[in-house]
Order: C-alpha cells, then sequence, then structure tokens
C-alpha cells in the first residue's frame, strides 16, 4: 500500500483510501468537479476531481475508494488530481490502514494518568477524578482509543489520552511556579478538561459530530460530569465542585473561542493556558514535519500564519 504520507510530487497513485470527506462544487465558469478528503493511518491529503464522467462511479463519505491520480502540490501542499473512483470491494483493503493513531505508547500514558490520579492528597477530588476517569464504563473503555478532536490537533486514535496527559504534565509543572494554586484542583481538571469528547466524538473511522457534540459540546458535557460524580460521593463540598466545574466551563479561554465563561480563578487561566499551548504547538508539529520543498510551509488557517521549519 502506497500511504500518503510518503506521497511526492508527480507520484501516480492506484490504491485504496478512506473517503472522509466528499463535496460537488463548482468552479468560477459554472463546472462541476468533486472535492474530496482521503485517509489513511499517516494522515489525510485533498483530492480533486474536475472531470466528473463516467470513470467516477458513485461512492459516499465513509466508504473506502480505489483512486488512480496524480499526486501535485498545490499552495505548497500535496494535492490528488483523481482520473479514475471505484468503491472498494471487501478484501481488497485492511480497515487497519486507514486510522491514524498517535505514536505514543497508549498502555505507558494511561499509566502515567493513574499516577497523577494517585497524587492528588485531597479525597473529594481523588474520588471525583476516579469516579470519572475509572469508574465510568464508557469513559474508561475509550480513553486509549478516542480523539481529541475532528480536525485540528491530535485528531487520531489515543489523541484524546495523548494530550490530556501533555496537559497534566504541564498543568504540574506550572502549580508549583507560582504561589497560591490549588495543584489538587489544577491537575485534575486538567485531566478531565477534554473527557466530554467521549461523548463528542464518535469513535473511529467516523471521528465525527455526535448529535449531542453538535447540539451541547465537550465543554458543557465535561461539567455535567463533574456535577454528577460530586453528586456520587457524600459530603462534596458544593464550592469544590463549582470551582472544579469552572475550570472545565473556562478552559477554551474566550468567548470567540467557545468558552461560556472567562478564567476566573488562577487554576482554571493556568489550564487554558496550558491547553492552549499543547493544541497549538501540536499543530505546530504537525505542519513542520511533512518533506514538502523548502523551509516555508505555506498558510496555515487553522494557525492564521505562515510556518516556517526550523531549518538554517
Amino acid at each position: 500500500m502506497r500511504y500518503i504520507s510518503d506521497f511526492k510530487e508527480n507520484d501516480r497513485i492506484l490504491d485504496h483510501y478512506l473517503c472522509k470527506q466528499k463535496q460537488t462544487l463548482k468552479t468560477r465558469i459554472g463546472k462541476t468537479y468533486l472535492s474530496l478528503r482521503l485517509q489513511d493511518k499517516t494522515g489525510q491529503i485533498e483530492g480533486k476531481v474536475w472531470e466528473v464522467n463516467n470513470d467516477i462511479q458513485n461512492f459516499d463519505e465513509g466508504d473506502f475508494i480505489k483512486v488512480d491520480g496524480m499526486v501535485l502540490t498545490y499552495q505548497n501542499e500535496y494535492q490528488l488530481k483523481i482520473n479514475k473512483i471505484r468503491r472498494s470491494a471487501e478484501g481488497e483493503y485492511d480497515p487497519a490502514n486507514y486510522i491514524p493513531s498517535t505514536d505514543k505508547d497508549v498502555n505507558l500514558l494511561y499509566c502515567q494518568l493513574l499516577d497523577y490520579i494517585r497524587s492528588l492528597s485531597n479525597p473529594f477530588i481523588r474520588g471525583l477524578t476516579e469516579e470519572i476517569l475509572i469508574k465510568t464504563p464508557a469513559i474508561h473503555d475509550a480513553l486509549k482509543t478516542h480523539s481529541a478532536a475532528k480536525n485540528m490537533h491530535h485528531s487520531y486514535m489515543g489523541g484524546l489520552l495523548e494530550h490530556t496527559v501533555s496537559v497534566t504534565q504541564i498543568c504540574d509543572f506550572m502549580s508549583g511556579r507560582y504561589e497560591g494554586v490549588n495543584r489538587d484542583l489544577l491537575v485534575s481538571t486538567a485531566m478531565l478538561h477534554d473527557i466530554g469528547k467521549v461523548y463528542e466524538l464518535s469513535d473511529f473511522p467516523e471521528n465525527d459530530y455526535t448529535d449531542d457534540g453538535q447540539l451541547i459540546g465537550h465543554i458543557v458535557i465535561g461539567s455535567q460530569l463533574i456535577s454528577d460524580a460530586a453528586a456520587k460521593i457524600p459530603g462534596f463540598p458544593v464550592e469544590l465542585k463549582s470551582l472544579m466545574m469552572h475550570s472545565i466551563l473556562a478552559h477554551h479561554g474566550e468567548y470567540e473561542f467557545g468558552s461560556p465563561k472567562l478564567p476566573k480563578t488562577i487554576e482554571a487561566f493556568i489550564l487554558h493556558c496550558a491547553d492552549n499551548m499543547d493544541a497549538k504547538v501540536k499543530m505546530f508539529e504537525e505542519v513542520t514535519k511533512g518533506d514538502l520543498p523548502g523551509k516555508w510551509t505555506g498558510y496555515n488557517r487553522a494557525l492564521a500564519r505562515d510556518i516556517r521549519k526550523s531549518e538554517f
């Protein structure tokens, strides 16, 4: 199989890929064309079908398709110009080759998460964190396989766990750098800040928004999980529940980024900074790790800037 990460300009590609996205569009002169996003476990590539004819057989988003095309460079990114498409038949592909996954050891990451839970000294905070991360089957079973996003960052199997541990590590470090920081409050909400994504996003290979993801979102879902877990713990302090819920509700930092609240505690603000840093640095990492020619990778819409590789 030819993996997307191995594509080079002018390569002819004749292989099977997962169709993640399919759009029927029109050029400026009104000619119909197809815009696709194809995926395998190494990444995604945009594909264009400029001639919609009998060589382009019927298929839908989520189908495995066999494509015949040529790799081109457009705006400093590889793109596939596709001439032929047909649906793949069962047995022609291995689904495992089309699910991107973390290159980290998920078992090690999970052990690190358990170590952080054990390090919490406040019995209420530790009990609540255990209730959500360990005792809730839907969450416990999904932690090692779920993604952290549909497209933006850590959008692969194990991405949620990788991102969660990374943000927790940053917050643990930051908790000792400033006075007045409650480490247990900060570290526990770091572990829980994106846990609502288990319900916001579907499993692979779809990795798409669920109804609850569209209607409610992971921020509100995560806050409700904390409220529900606190209700199961006798004597859980109401003020502590509010502080933990606030950190979840405020972790996107700004209203324009979908945050219901602005961070109003030092722990909530540190969590926002750590989450934002890990997500955006991961975007830089993914943009610059490719082998496109030149030091500049072109304009990145998510980061709203041109990105330069650190080569000299």
